[in-house]
């Protein structure tokens, strides 16, 4: 089962599913955050597959998530319905708290009453908040959250970690680092800047360009996220007994774990590397930095690494470039 399955991380881990003989139960509330046509497009791509299942449901509703559950007792369970977004949390901070917290609060209820064998939620970077050291590792503190949106997945982690110890329910959280590539959603930067500059309107760079991100493609995160599914944590027998680096709990089958590129790229490489793939200079316009941001993220992956084998690998250039074939293909522009 994936949650969010129409949402742009969800459309893609779907069909890494798929494409690997899973069948899938895909939950999705088609929300108008953004444009439901890119929605729906989605869920239809999934479903010419004998194995998708498009479920339309909203995780709020008291009642839904559990008789879903009870219907199609799935064996793993990928929670992506969220409402992401740093900066329209600072104007609708209420949407955080319906999805984020009441959803995943139904979606844990559910998981308890007809337990999956793993279930993994989506986290996000921007938990480590103001932290200064970096890369990022899954055992620095995150207690300084910059923005609404971070906070609400803190309180998921916090959640999940709780029924994780009461219920010995498995659960992995991952950390994403600023997703993109094709089907991505408008409110993306990359996504932003090539509508901009396709249609020759300015750019709003902020902190003047004094900024870097743990670009990760979404095909490599859809890959992590599938590997990590038979990465299943275990309670330990002793506090003693977890290794050095691992983020598992002392007191529950629960991990945290990030999924990102582990190679920041500033972020006037990346409106170069746009520029470079649709062939037109950038408009710019400079400005302060924006509230709840912060100025670089970068993951430390190596538990990701020593859990699946894997690591993200995909160079910014290439993304962008595959990203701004899709822009054109799709808008047709």
């Amino acid at each position: 089962m994936v949650t969010g399955s129409a949402g742009f991380i969800g459309f893609h881990t779907c069909q890494r599913l798929l494409s690997q003989g899973w069948q899938v139960i895909g939950l999705d509330a088609m929300t108008e955050y953004y444009d439901v046509a890119l929605k729906a497009r989605r869920h239809a791509i999934l479903l010419q597959s004998q194995g998708f299942l498009a479920v339309e449901a909203r995780l709020e509703t008291p009642g839904r998530l559990l008789d879903v559950f009870r219907q199609h007792r799935p064996d793993t369970v990928i929670h992506l319905a969220a409402q992401a977004g740093v900066r329209a949390s600072l104007d609708h901070p209420e949407r955080y708290v319906e999805a984020n917290l009441i959803g995943t609060f139904r979606l844990l209820e559910a998981a308890r009453r007809v337990p999956p064998a793993h279930l993994l939620l989506a986290s996000t970077s921007s938990v480590y908040g103001a932290n200064t050291r970096m890369p990022s590792a899954e055992t620095d503190q995150t207690d300084t959250q910059m923005s609404f949106y971070a906070a609400t997945k803190k309180a998921n982690e916090a959640m999940a970690h709780s029924y994780a110890h009461l219920y010995d329910l498995p659960v992995t959280m991952f950390r994403f680092f600023t997703v993109y590539g094709p089907w991505g959603w408008p409110d993306m930067a990359i996504f932003k800047f090539t509508r901009a500059i396709l249609e020759g309107k300015p750019i709003d760079i902020y902190n003047h360009g004094d900024m870097a991100r743990d670009f990760t493609f979404v095909t490599d995160l859809a890959d992590g996220i599938v590997r990590l599914i038979t990465a299943i944590p275990a309670r330990p027998k002793a506090p003693g007994m977890i290794a050095e680096g691992d983020s598992l709990s002392p007191v529950a089958p629960y991990r945290v774990v990030n999924i990102g590129n582990s190679a920041p790229v500033q972020l006037m490489d990346v409106i170069a590397a746009i520029e470079a793939a649709t062939g037109t200079t950038a408009r710019r316009t400079m400005l302060g930095m924006q509230p709840g941001d912060v100025p670089a993220t970068w993951a430390d992956t190596g538990l990701l690494y020593r859990l699946t084998g894997y690591r993200p690998h995909t160079r910014v250039a290439d993304g962008v470039a595959a990203f701004v074939r899709w822009y054109r293909g799709y808008y047709g522009v």
